[in-house]
């Protein structure tokens, strides 16, 4: 059994990283009380990058409380709060190794359906401003996951 401990939003914004500017929604913070979850994505979300992250298929991303313990040990952090890894909903349970595409899960009025792994990308490595972690969220086995809103 798998608790909602977290639903985290963010609007793009550009961030400057590497002697560039990105346009990135990877910015998450946790907000107060229900959200209204529609097809692409929660009331007060965005995406910066289209062709990578949301859509119908990508509506929401998943990630595990048990992740950010397991980053705080490797990563020698203190400093990780929910939202940080770019996840709509932080969860106790539902590990990366054990949902499978098809699951489907129920929260509060609407119902979700796994639909792929976090294929990861440079911007959790902004975030984090740890330049190395699309590779090491790959190479750790902790990608996180999507879910489309079935209704």
């Amino acid at each position: 059994m798998a608790t909602l401990l977290s639903v985290n939003v963010g609007r793009p914004k550009d961030v400057r990283w590497r002697d560039r500017t990105v346009h990135t929604g990877a910015w998450k913070h946790p907000v107060d009380g229900p959200q209204m979850v529609r097809r692409l994505n929660i009331d007060g979300d965005g995406q910066g990058d289209l062709q990578g992250h949301g859509g119908e298929q990508r509506a929401v991303l998943v990630y595990q409380t048990q992740s950010y313990a397991y980053w705080r040990k490797v990563l020698e952090r203190d400093d990780l709060e929910f939202g940080q890894f770019g996840e709509n909903f932080t969860v106790d349970g539902l590990a990366d190794d054990e949902v499978c595409i098809g699951d489907r899960y129920r929260i509060g009025e609407a119902e979700f359906e796994v639909t792929q792994p976090r294929v990861t990308c440079y911007r959790v490595g902004m975030r984090l401003n740890e330049p190395r972690m699309a590779s090491l969220l790959v190479a750790h086995h902790r990608p996180a996951f999507y879910l489309r809103v079935i209704a």
